[in-house]
């Protein structure tokens, strides 16, 4: 078992009730799982996200914990949230990572693999 083991899950919703096409304007939630398989407790520190448009558009955001929090998971534990962006094209993708700081002192980056965001029935 790794020491510093951090699996992040995503899953993805568009909120067509909040969207106006007409005014390329889509709005997304993206719902994460954080779950520390690692054998050391780690509270998360900072976020950091880059999200991407389907016109190749970069946009970094970085910041302090999640929503507001800073989860703290002893090994096994997990901690889920929802939080959302608005993108000016139909499809883009987000990827990043998570700062957590472990019991001992050790600073590591938990990976979020890049995922897709898209309004259904748009790309084939």
């Amino acid at each position: 078992m790794e020491e510093y083991d951090i699996v992040v899950d995503v899953r993805t919703e568009y909120i067509k009730a909040q969207s106006e096409p007409s005014d390329n304007r889509y709005v997304f939630a993206y719902h994460i799982t954080i779950t520390n398989c690692g054998n050391q407790s780690a509270r998360l520190e900072t976020r950091h996200w880059i999200i991407t448009n389907g016109d190749e558009k970069v946009q970094e955001v970085k910041g302090e914990g999640v929503v507001g929090d800073y989860p703290y998971l002893a090994p096994g534990e997990s901690y889920q949230y929802t939080s959302g962006t608005v993108m000016d094209t139909v499809v883009g993708s987000m990827q990043g990572s998570y700062r957590f700081v472990a019991d001992d002192g050790t600073q590591f980056d938990a990976l979020i693999n890049p995922f897709t965001l898209a309004v259904p029935n748009q790309i084939h």
